[in-house]
């Protein structure tokens, strides 16, 4: 039949019993799927991670110009690594580190999210950095109600007539 049809005839489930088969065209078969298989992976999104390394003795310029590589980096959609080595002794005061990370991120907060925040792996403190706006930028929607909730209660003042009277009359 698939002869007379000029068509292919393909095992479909070798393993059923019996086992089944379809006339099909094969060429066109494959290239339907490779067709298919291309347009799921267009709407697949490639984000790298890319890693933007300092030490923990760095000039303001200097992580300026760190910051503009990692703005860059995120535009482009990567995901980007910020990392602060450490050597010798500078390990024994992490905080230092993480004070620059603070320091990086505040200048990168606009375009982007932390998604990790600062670890220590070996002798490097990280933290990872998603494109976006992060959250924490916009400002706190409040209501009415929490508002007269937290606002605390206005001491009575005495008018100026009044308070000179008391002053005058002591």
């Amino acid at each position: 039949m698939a002869e007379e049809a000029g068509l292919d005839l393909v095992e479909v489930a070798a393993a059923a019993d019996p086992p089944v088969a379809r006339i099909m065209d094969y060429g066109k078969f494959k290239y339907e799927q490779a067709k298919r298989e291309k347009e799921s992976r267009k709407g697949a999104k490639h984000s790298e991670l890319r890693e933007v390394r300092m030490r923990v003795k760095i000039d303001d310029h200097d992580i300026d110009f760190k910051a503009r590589t990692a703005r860059k980096l995120l535009a482009d959609g990567d995901k980007v690594k910020v990392s602060v080595m450490f050597r010798a002794r500078e390990i024994t005061h992490p905080e230092v580190g993480r004070e620059l990370l603070d320091r990086f991120y505040e200048r990168i907060r606009d375009v982007s999210t932390m998604e990790r925040n600062p670890a220590l792996e070996g002798r490097m403190l990280s933290i990872v950095v998603t494109p976006g706006a992060s959250k924490r930028e916009r400002p706190p929607v409040v209501s009415a109600r929490t508002e007269d909730a937290t606002a605390a209660p206005e001491p009575e003042t005495e008018s100026p007539s009044q308070s000179g009277a008391a002053v005058g009359s002591a």
